[in-house]
């Protein structure tokens, strides 16, 4: 979508290079796959619904802190929401690395890393609420007699589950661990084993599949801008023993596609194909303020897999869902603008970024580039000119740190110069998108961020 750039200096916008009107900037992040910072992403699809559980970054403090548990769905791969939190108890804990949810028993579990520790949680539906499924369902530090190792030391992380076709459950883990677990989902055989690999720096962010009888088991390496994945093979059994590929890494930095660091994620397939794809964290903008890209996952005639072609471009949406035409914006502008965010590296010195706040991201499509206000805006809108006057059937909008929650309030107007109130909501609410059905006609949107981050992923008008 081509947009007009015009940047409102209504409140003396303090950036720290000239950017004019029409001024062309770019995004280093590309298409995201979620319109907000996640990482460590289990994907999965149940009953025609695509599910992401992830950590949610975003909240600073580096690997002291985590937003809140939320799912992530969609029906088409392209268009993702979410409302509440899916796991209550845990909603104000460091909650990471959640797996897929494993349906066994008629119940669906989930294994999070939540203050450090794995615990086993449950619920009756992939959307939750769940629970812890041993013990109280509370929390306190440094861990509660309901984690999932019930050892004197039960310390792991990043726990993955693979139910293999003759029922028997195995759970994977950091450093290469991987055990049996009971027919109750939540015992851990107190027998495991340390999965031997080639290489052999600390590892985490376990991945584990089988496709045409061939168990594949992906194991980080490094972090930052060095993170990789590397993998095993077995054809007999998900403990081994193990095959070493010659050309045994699945994905590494490349500097032509401008990905760096792309780790902890996780391999998924749509339901009845054949076609896989993987799933993966980047860099990012330093520490825990990542993204999660997707691209596909091929294998040789061998059942080797072929290192990943890694893009920002995402791969579009895996199933056909009817969609309301959107409305193209003719012009965006907002009250102020972020200073531009210069990136530093942290282990690559060739990973120099600079990202860009202006109105235009805010419209582009792309869920890896936002529009941000400027620090001491107080009042913090954005307005959207269609061109002529329209019919606006309804907005969606996706809040920057959508997890923290937010209120705003949506004006209409046919002129610019007199507005009314056609959506919004006073109360701080946790979802994205926010949608609003104004169901009249507009040349002009304005949103007015009242609570929450004053920022915008995208702004879907329809």
């Amino acid at each position: 979508m081509k947009i007009n750039i015009f940047i409102s200096l209504v409140l003396g916008i303090l950036i720290s290079e000239p950017i004019t009107a029409q001024t062309e900037v770019s995004n280093p992040f590309g298409n995201a796959l979620i319109p907000d910072m996640i990482a460590d992403a289990s994907i999965q699809e149940i009953n025609g619904m695509f599910y992401c559980y992830a950590t949610t970054d975003g909240y600073g403090q580096g690997l002291e802190t985590s937003g809140p548990p939320v799912v992530w769905k969609s029906k088409d791969f392209v268009h993702w929401s979410f409302e509440g939190t899916y796991f209550p108890s845990a909603m104000k804990e460091k909650y990471w690395a959640p797996s897929k949810a494993v349906f066994a028993n008629g119940k669906y579990y989930i294994y999070p890393t939540i203050n450090g520790y794995m615990y086993p949680a449950v619920s009756d539906s992939p959307e939750g609420p769940f629970k812890l499924a041993r013990g109280k369902d509370e929390f306190h530090k440094p861990f509660t007699s309901s984690t999932l190792l019930q050892t004197k030391d039960p310390s792991g992380i990043d726990a993955e589950v693979f139910i293999d076709d003759d029922g028997q459950a195995y759970v994977f883990w950091g450093r290469r661990h991987v055990g049996k677990l009971g027919k109750d989902m939540i015992t851990v055989d107190s027998v495991t084993q340390i999965i031997t690999t080639p290489r052999k720096e600390y590892s985490e962010g376990p991945i584990f599949f089988k496709r045409k009888g061939i168990y594949y088991y992906l194991y980080t390496i490094g972090g930052d801008e060095k993170y990789q994945y590397a993998y095993v093979m077995s054809k007999v059994s998900p403990m081994g023993p193990f095959e070493y590929p010659e050309q045994d890494i699945v994905s590494t930095t490349d500097y032509e596609e401008g990905v760096f660091g792309p780790g902890h994620g996780c391999v998924f397939h749509p339901d009845g194909t054949d076609d896989y794809y993987f799933a993966y964290l980047e860099f990012g903008r330093r520490s825990t303020n990542r993204q999660t890209y997707v691209n596909r996952l091929e294998f040789n005639e061998d059942g080797t897999i072929r290192p990943v072609e890694l893009t920002l471009d995402g791969v579009g949406a895996l199933r056909k869902v009817k969609r309301e035409k959107k409305i193209k914006i003719d012009t965006i502008y907002a009250s102020s603008i972020a200073k531009p965010l210069h990136i530093k590296p942290m282990k690559d010195t060739l990973c120099r970024r600079t990202e860009y706040f202006v109105p235009a991201f805010a419209a582009d499509g792309a869920n890896g580039s936002r529009w941000m206000a400027a620090n001491g805006d107080n009042e913090s809108w954005i307005i959207a000119d269609l061109g002529t006057i329209r019919k606006v059937r309804h907005s969606e909008i996706y809040f920057v740190r959508p997890t923290a929650g937010h209120a705003y309030l949506l004006e209409g107007s046919t002129d610019g110069k007199v507005w009314e109130a056609c959506g919004g909501h006073e109360d701080i609410k946790i979802q994205s998108p926010h949608t609003d059905t104004p169901d009249k006609k507009y040349r002009y949107l304005k949103i007015k961020i009242s609570k929450g981050v004053k920022g915008i992923w995208e702004w879907n008008i329809y």
